[in-house]
């Protein structure tokens, strides 16, 4: 069971590629599970999928930001690009592009309604630039949890472009292959029991049973009312559904069956809003925003500690009257 996902306009089918897959590993009372994939040869990034992938992602918003009216600006996107990568002059609006737009804005609009201190958990490829190029309100603790091996190789180009999160904000990298991901993130602050924003985009994934397994995380702890939004890859549906009309139900359910209520939104829409044209073609990517509506595992341990004093409270008076 792999994990792996390649954005759309990377073909790696045909790529001749030698790697094995390890074991999963699984934590928390609500399981979460990820497979790691363990290339033979790590020499060459360029035969590495998931470097191939962020570094296509990366290669994309480098272009956007050159476009004489671009929708958002990645000043370090350059910098992640290898001199040796195979370049091509992207003439159109690319549909990823769209998405990362659409996601900044969703993420800075709502933490921005956060009081207090807010956590945003980015599920990514290892070289999301969004902590040092995204104006974050202060008091952002800003979680980033990707490939290890992909993170450290984009973090050494990062510094040395003199990329910096904002001040007043918090950084931290969980490596996707700890063996718990659950408990690292609780380790670095993150409290189940404040509000928070997860955004998905280039998250190595392979099957809707992984998609179920990022859901279940999120569902133990994220606070009820938490946003869960970003790009849901076309397989997760497709996997299971053969016919179109039937995607949007069983996406409602898989979502409901963790606590989460979805609306999916289409490319074009964000495109008519934003007046721009763009390729379709080859990308069938979806976009979501998503509701918690169940108490986190952090909001029902509190839950039961206050009923638990109200009760022995009660038992004190009880027995006071006797």
């Amino acid at each position: 069971m792999a994990f792996l996902h390649v954005p759309a306009i990377v073909d790696c089918v045909n790529m001749n590629m030698n790697f094995h897959l390890m074991p999963l590993r699984c934590n928390s009372k609500r399981t979460f599970c990820v497979s790691a994939v363990n290339l033979n040869n790590d020499s060459i990034n360029n035969n590495d999928p998931l470097f191939l992938s962020a570094t296509t992602s990366a290669f994309l918003r480098s272009q956007e930001t050159l476009r004489p009216d671009p929708l958002f600006v990645d000043q370090y996107a350059s910098c992640l690009v290898p001199q040796n990568f195979h370049k091509e002059k992207v003439q159109d609006l690319n549909p990823y592009c769209l998405a990362t737009k659409f996601i900044d804005d969703k993420l800075l609009h709502t933490v921005n309604l956060i009081d207090g201190v807010k956590q945003v958990v980015l599920l990514t490829d290892g070289m999301d630039t969004r902590p040092y190029r995204l104006r974050w309100p202060a008091s952002t603790i800003i979680f980033d949890i990707s490939p290890e091996r992909i993170f450290q190789i984009a973090a050494e180009k990062l510094e040395g472009a003199g990329a910096k999160v904002p001040k007043g904000s918090l950084f931290y990298h969980i490596p996707l292959e700890s063996s718990d991901i659950k408990q690292n993130l609780q380790l670095r602050g993150y409290n189940g029991s404040r509000p928070s924003i997860w955004a998905m985009q280039g998250f190595p994934m392979m099957t809707s049973a992984n998609f179920e397994e990022v859901l279940s995380m999120l569902s133990s702890l994220a606070m009820e009312g938490s946003f869960f939004l970003g790009e849901l890859p076309t397989f997760l549906s497709d996997a299971e559904t053969d016919i179109k009309s039937n995607t949007k139900p069983w996406l409602d359910k898989l979502f409901m069956s963790n606590g989460f209520r979805v609306e999916m939104i289409n490319h074009k829409g964000v495109s008519e809003s934003s007046k721009e044209e763009f390729a379709s073609a080859h990308y069938s990517n979806k976009l979501f925003v998503a509701e918690q509506l169940r108490l986190s595992d952090d909001q029902m341990e509190a839950w039961r500690r206050q009923f638990q004093r109200v009760e022995d409270e009660g038992d004190e008076e009880g027995f006071e009257e006797l």
